[in-house]
């Protein structure tokens, strides 16, 4: 099985612990030993030091939306590099949109504002602004850190640079405490500047494992005025719910998919639909004609990134795995309890993927009956888990 992940081969750099470190396509020596023995290496794991316990006398402000209470990777990235450039003197101030019941201290924040009252559902971006502006204002930071991504933080980045004049460097690929750069010319070529005073980081392009951890202090924050509600020169309408089927597997949160394991397929795309799952297969089932080919997931389909990927009687070669490489949570249903995808699953259920499917759509129908459909179809993940447990 192919372990490594898949890298833009463009990537010239990547900020780690050690400095910048020039991305290569395989590991060597005592890293690719290291790998091996990490799951031992857990057990007689020392505690991290202290990045810093000198007062500080300088700021770096982290700001990201959070997830269902915890940071996403991108922005993991994002708070470690603000961690890696700090100096002795200077103290790492992470600011969370949303709830956030992450551990701030091994993120590498020294300081942790949480604003429970923004979150991705609510667009709010000026009473957002208004909060970010706020907290610049207490803590003068030397740079601003954010993920440069499409779910609110690119989009609040730009906002404040513009409102405050201040520099910014966007899609940022390669960044130390002196400079940062990024793609031109069609990603043909790199432009490099000095450190502005807004950066957004595009992903990947730190390594967010470090090797010290942050003082963690948790900071109470008030908020001026209604927060839940906007200025009025925006209006949020909502969130449109639609349904799971009509959504890009990229940008599916939720997917089942189906391999050869899974004979009936409308028991299976009924699942998907109780659970509000997007519908995925890998490529022996398109190619057997159980599945329309924009559902393949692999080397050759999609890549995706959903938070939970539950596979059915999928074996898992390599060119399906690399397609799932990204993914959170990965369950796997499969009578072999030696395939491949057994190794990248957090769980894996040695069962048959067609009883596991009619099982899961028996539980949910019952649940249907006890407590009326819309309290079912709002529990049915909780009823699938239990049902696999």
């Amino acid at each position: 099985m192919n372990t490594l992940k898949r890298i833009d081969p463009r990537r010239p750099f990547t900020l780690t612990a050690q400095g910048l470190k020039r991305i290569t396509l395989g590991a060597t020596g005592a890293v690719a030993a290291a790998e091996l023995n990490a799951p031992f290496a857990a057990h007689r794991e020392q505690p991290k030091p202290r990045r810093t316990t000198a007062v500080p006398q300088r700021a770096l402000l982290v700001a990201a939306h959070a997830d269902r209470g915890a940071l996403d990777d991108h922005a993991r990235q994002a708070l470690a590099a603000a961690a890696l450039i700090a100096d002795a003197n200077t103290e790492v101030v992470l600011l969370v949109f949303g709830e956030f019941s992450g551990d701030a201290a091994a993120l590498g924040a020294d300081r942790l504002i949480v604003l429970p009252m923004f979150d991705r559902r609510t667009f709010a971006p000026l009473d957002e602004l208004d909060a970010l502006a706020a907290c610049v204002a207490a803590y003068a930071p030397a740079h601003l850190f954010m993920p440069d991504n499409a779910t609110g933080d690119g989009d609040l980045g730009r906002r404040y640079a513009a409102a405050a004049n201040a520099s910014i460097a966007t899609h940022v690929v390669e960044i130390d405490a002196a400079h940062v750069a990024a793609y031109i010319h069609a990603n043909t070529a790199l432009a490099a500047r000095a450190l502005p005073d807004v950066v957004l980081l595009a992903p990947n392009a730190v390594e967010p494992k470090l090797p010290f951890v942050g003082a963690g202090e948790r900071v109470a924050w008030h908020v001026e005025g209604d927060a839940a509600a906007s200025k009025g020169v925006v209006r949020d309408l909502g969130v449109e719910e639609i349904d799971a089927a009509q959504l890009a597997l990229e940008e599916a949160d939720f997917i089942v998919s189906a391999g050869n394991g899974v004979a009936d397929v409308p028991a299976f795309e009924r699942l998907a639909a109780t659970l509000g799952a997007a519908i995925g297969a890998s490529r022996v089932a398109v190619d057997d004609g159980k599945f329309t080919r924009d559902k393949q997931i692999g080397a050759t389909g999609k890549t995706v990134e959903a938070s939970v990927y539950i596979a059915f009687g999928i074996s898992g070669a390599v060119q399906h795995l690399q397609g799932i490489k990204d993914c959170r949570h990965v369950i796997a249903v499969n009578l072999d309890a030696s395939a491949p995808i057994a190794k990248r699953a957090n769980l894996t259920v040695i069962a048959d993927a067609r009883e596991t499917i009619a099982a899961l759509n028996e539980a949910a129908a019952a649940a249907r009956s006890a407590r009326g459909t819309g309290a079912a179809l709002l529990n049915s993940t909780a009823v699938a888990e239990g049902a696999l447990a």
